[in-house]
């Protein structure tokens, strides 16, 4: 057996002002942007009951260091919905709905995010 597990503790994502990061992610995501903020700079946001996080990080944020390919996707059962739930809040829409299953989508500071139908 491996001392390295196979899972991942936390997605990091580079943001500029970690106060609005946390508010907007919050928004999108229906949670409370209540989430302490860590050291001045962090706010680990649970994914799930799985110990899953993403964490937002001021300190690693400068202007050339924003997610241009999707690390991850935020799971949906209904990606019509996400998608207009996105669009109406005048969330900068990369990507139509592809094939279905898909769509990406910019944050305020340009990194690039998809949610999938799960």
């Amino acid at each position: 057996m491996s001392i390295i597990l196979s899972k991942v503790g936390a997605i990091f994502i580079p943001v500029s002002d970690i106060k609005e990061a946390r508010k907007w992610y919050c928004s999108i995501l229906d949670l409370e942007p209540t989430f302490d903020i860590i050291a001045e700079h962090l706010c680990c946001i649970p994914f799930d009951n799985n110990g899953m996080h993403l964490v937002l990080d001021s300190n690693i944020y400068n202007v050339d260091s924003y997610l241009r390919n999707p690390a991850f996707h935020f799971n949906t059962d209904d990606i019509h919905k996400a998608y207009q739930f996105l669009k109406d809040r005048k969330i900068e829409l990369v990507t139509e709905i592809e094939n279905g299953h898909w769509f990406n989508f910019k944050d305020p500071d340009g990194n690039l995010l998809m949610i999938c139908k799960c």
